[in-house]
């Protein structure tokens, strides 16, 4: 058995924590990413902007001034910076960028669209201190979705928008309807869980709200997008709408979908070759456009 099948056959062998108090899968989940190092020369560093707090990560090589803005997935109710420090550093690695991950703020106690307010709060941050041709944004799942938000909420607000953007297995639209799993193509997104978790940070928000689900949103004047996904993952098809929608507004997009992987291969770059690939795809992606 190869480390990629090893891989899915553990993945599918853990528990639905559906059940669980949110606080045991956020536990859970910083937990799982203390198994992985720090790539060499990554150090993290806690950071704090008034109410906001975060972690930056500092990795060796980086250009001055050049950054990338992290935003950790978790279905907007679970992950932190520590969840995902070391596909953070990795990614900042690659792309000879310093990187901000905020922890930002959660359902169900905090709903939409706090998440978006903080992830924007953190890019007026960087904006104070380095122009927006050196900034990149990337973030996975629900940070995938909230990357698009918050770029949005920017340009909204007449700011600069960042040079590129990278969404890794995006949820980009909340609103779908999920019947049964399969674990065999999937093993990581459940339905029972996802449809809870968008209930949770809805809370009677609309679902076709294009800062909630991006899909319905006007992309027009985006920076050039990375779209990654696992090709059987539940989040493909949230993925191939994402980039349609791109190329319809306009905006550069690159598809890329990996056979075999699981959501979010990405974070397993440790244990995986595949996931490797993708960290130096996806920074190479990033540095092109921060070198420009």
């Amino acid at each position: 058995m190869d480390e990629r099948a090893r891989l899915m056959a553990y993945l599918k062998s853990l528990p639905s924590l559906a059940a669980e108090p949110m606080a045991v899968r956020r536990a859970a989940y910083d937990k799982a990413e203390q198994a992985f190092a720090l790539p060499d020369g990554g150090r993290a560093v806690p950071w704090r902007e008034g109410a906001l707090g975060g972690e930056r990560i500092e990795v060796d090589g980086a250009m001055p001034g050049r950054w990338l803005l992290y935003l950790h997935g978790g279905g907007y109710g679970i992950g932190s910076p520590r969840s995902h420090r070391h596909l953070a550093a990795a990614l900042g690695r690659a792309a000879h960028a310093q990187v901000l991950v905020p922890d930002y703020r959660l359902a169900p106690e905090h709903v939409f669209p706090a998440a978006i307010d903080d992830a924007l709060a953190a890019y007026r941050h960087l904006l104070a201190q380095t122009p927006a041709t050196k900034i990149a944004i990337a973030g996975d799942s629900a940070g995938g979705g909230l990357t698009l938000a918050t770029m949005l909420a920017a340009r909204a607000a007449g700011l600069a928008l960042p040079a590129a953007a990278a969404c890794l297995s995006p949820w980009a639209d909340l609103g779908r309807r999920w019947r049964g799993d399969d674990l065999d193509a999937d093993p990581l997104v459940r339905a029972g869980e996802i449809a809870g978790y968008a209930e949770a940070y809805l809370a009677g928000t609309a679902a076709t709200d294009p800062l909630a689900s991006p899909v319905h949103a006007d992309l027009a004047g985006l920076p050039p997008l990375l779209i990654e996904a696992g090709a059987g993952e539940r989040l493909a098809d949230d993925a191939r709408r994402l980039a349609t929608r791109a190329d319809a507004c306009g905006v550069e997009a690159t598809l890329t979908l990996v056979a075999g992987v699981p959501h979010v291969w990405h974070w397993f770059w440790p244990r995986l070759a595949l996931g490797r690939e993708a960290v130096a795809r996806v920074g190479a992606f990033l540095e092109r456009r921060l070198a420009a």
